[in-house]
């Protein structure tokens, strides 16, 4: 026991040192180095997390698959969801192209496209987040690393817990922490139409719709399918002027392009649909403040295979003998300033409007991406997927109100198997450093296409429709074609169903079955016209006047004989093409 005196010593002792901490802290100087410590600390420990995280994903963890809480990866799912061919029955000889390529693609993400980020970690990542959502439907996400690609008997599986109608993540307009409020979407073009989903009580058809009709997308397809909607319900088209096949491509469009804009002899115009080069100030010039915007994208190294093929001709390929040979050499070989190159690079940012003259290694890059997505975002209500075209119609059927037979048809404008190619691997990571801004268009589109098929249609609804669709289509098959199916452009006996041939593709038709009544050989007819001889039918009813007289300005003096309905097809045929190659050629 300490005595007394001790006992004073020892308190006073540790009076002193508590007194003397107690100082130390609260000095100003000593307060600021312990903040800095505790920085120091809490960075450390971040950047070990983030490595972490990063060396998991790359290393086998996007082949597993587990639920993740819309609360975690923050910062990914806020870069992710906004920085930002043919039919699913033409992507079957395609995907023969692209299987080659798709085990690379998750792993080359941060070679060629600038500095490691957020954004390049999630295109590893988006493999192993499922995003619960409110409707508790079930979905799957196109992975941007690994894209979606058709395969035999398979389809994209809708297997995790639901999509989210709510975009996750900065919005690109209005900065990294703003969402943009106008921009157009599905579920509030639907809620200005009276209309918050297809239903048999709420649903109308809708019939002002713009289709910026992109190259090599299965574009010509849905083109058909427009048409056909449009002539048998007597709906006017934006056609261009002086029968001409495209609205003035590649130059930008401008409302005048249109036949009867300037005459103003068209009150209304209902769908807009034939090639242009986007620029929606000038669109809303001519079409109505509720139409619709939609527009369809292919895979870059697909859409790059059929290009190099049917635009063999222009200065950037004609002189190379292979693919390879162009990518190897593309600076030297492409002339941005030459007439037509355009289709050579980064073509479905040209049809959109931007500038396609970016290289991979751009310090600008990124941005240029990140701005192109968010005008698309912004401009259209929906962009569909050429490799998934039958979902695609599903979608774009929900949407519009239509029936399933609206959005029937067949395989139009697609190649021959004779001129499709096999790429390698490396062509394809060529490829897509060549179409760097394409790319990642693609990638991003490729992601909120799965989210709006989970939120507008479901699963099951999903899959019961695509064997409706399906099976209809076999039936009009089995009505309607002669030899069941697609024929080389030198089978087609009818001659005012014979496809526009240009470059090195061998683009096939159909023949229809004889004895059709008048009723359904109408029907059938319409199904396998080709674009250029569709485009000169709807001019020609909606301009009589006109077409009279662009033909007698055009009028080839010939021997006053008898000419066959043969003969004159074969002169109206000649004729658009004459018209399709002031622009092609």
């Amino acid at each position: 026991m300490l005595s007394p005196v001790m006992r004073w010593i020892s308190n006073q002792t540790w009076s002193s040192i508590m007194l003397s901490l107690r100082r130390w802290l609260c000095s100003r100087h000593h307060s600021l180095c312990i903040l800095l410590i505790l920085l120091v600390v809490c960075i450390a420990i971040q950047t070990f997390v983030t490595r972490q995280t990063r060396n998991d994903k790359l290393t086998g963890l996007p082949h597993l698959r587990f639920p993740v809480k819309s609360s975690l990866y923050p910062t990914l799912q806020n870069v992710w969801m906004d920085t930002h061919s043919e039919s699913s029955m033409a992507a079957k000889p395609d995907m023969r192209s692209l299987q080659t390529e798709q085990v690379a693609d998750l792993h080359h993400q941060n070679k060629d496209y600038g500095k490691l980020s957020d954004d390049n970690l999630l295109r590893s990542v988006a493999e192993v987040i499922n995003i619960a959502t409110d409707s508790q439907m079930k979905a799957r996400i196109a992975s941007p690393g690994k894209t979606f690609l058709p395969k035999q008997g398979r389809k994209p599986s809708l297997e995790h817990p639901g999509f989210s109608s709510k975009r996750i993540g900065k919005d690109f307009n209005a900065g990294p922490n703003k969402r943009n409020v106008n921009a157009p979407t599905i579920s509030s073009f639907l809620e200005a139409h009276g209309n918050s989903g297809p239903t048999k009580a709420n649903c109308h058809p809708q019939s002002h719709i713009v289709f910026l009709k992109t190259h090599k997308t299965a574009s010509s397809t849905i083109l058909n399918i427009l048409y056909r909607y449009g002539e048998s319900r007597n709906l006017t088209f934006a056609l261009p002027q002086n029968k001409h096949s495209q609205l003035f491509y590649p130059f930008f469009f401008a409302s005048h392009f249109v036949e009867g804009v300037s005459t103003k002899s068209v009150r209304e115009f209902h769908i807009m649909c034939n090639h242009m080069r986007f620029r929606k100030s000038e669109v809303t010039k001519v079409m109505p403040e509720d139409t619709f915007y939609f527009s369809i994208l292919r895979h870059p190294v697909a859409m790059m295979e059929s290009i190099f093929t049917y635009f063999k001709s222009i200065p950037a390929f004609h002189t190379t003998h292979s693919l390879d040979e162009f990518l190897d050499n593309s600076w030297r070989n492409y002339n941005s300033s030459v007439l037509n190159n355009h289709y050579a690079h980064n073509i479905l940012a040209f049809d959109f409007g931007f500038d396609n003259n970016v290289a991979a290694g751009a310090e600008d890059l990124e941005e240029r991406a990140t701005m192109a997505i968010a005008t698309i975002e912004r401009d259209f209500h929906l962009i569909l997927i050429s490799e998934y075209f039958d979902e695609s119609m599903i979608l774009l059927k929900h949407v519009l109100c239509w029936s399933l037979e609206d959005v029937a048809s067949f395989r139009l404008n697609s190649r021959s198997e004779k001129t499709r190619h096999l790429l390698l691997p490396n062509t394809a990571e060529k490829i897509k450093r060549w179409n760097a801004l394409d790319w990642r268009i693609y990638l991003h589109f490729n992601t909120t296409f799965w989210h709006k098929v989970g939120s507008v249609v479901g699963q099951e609804k999903l899959n019961k429709e695509i064997s409706q669709l399906k099976e209809l289509q076999a039936k009009l098959a089995n009505i309607c074609l002669k030899d069941g199916g697609a024929v080389d452009p030198s089978q087609v006996k009818d001659v005012g169903l014979k496809p526009f041939q240009y470059g090195a593709a061998i683009i096939q038709g159909y023949n229809l079955n004889p004895h059709l009544d008048r009723q359904m050989k109408t029907k059938c007819q319409r199904l396998v016209t080709p674009e250029l001889q569709y485009t000169d039918h709807l001019y020609t009813q909606q301009f009589p006047e006109a077409t009279a007289k662009h033909r007698q300005a055009t009028k080839i003096v010939a021997p006053q004989h008898h000419r066959s309905d043969s003969t004159a097809m074969i002169g109206m045929v000649q004729e658009i093409e004459a018209n399709r190659r002031q622009t092609i050629t």
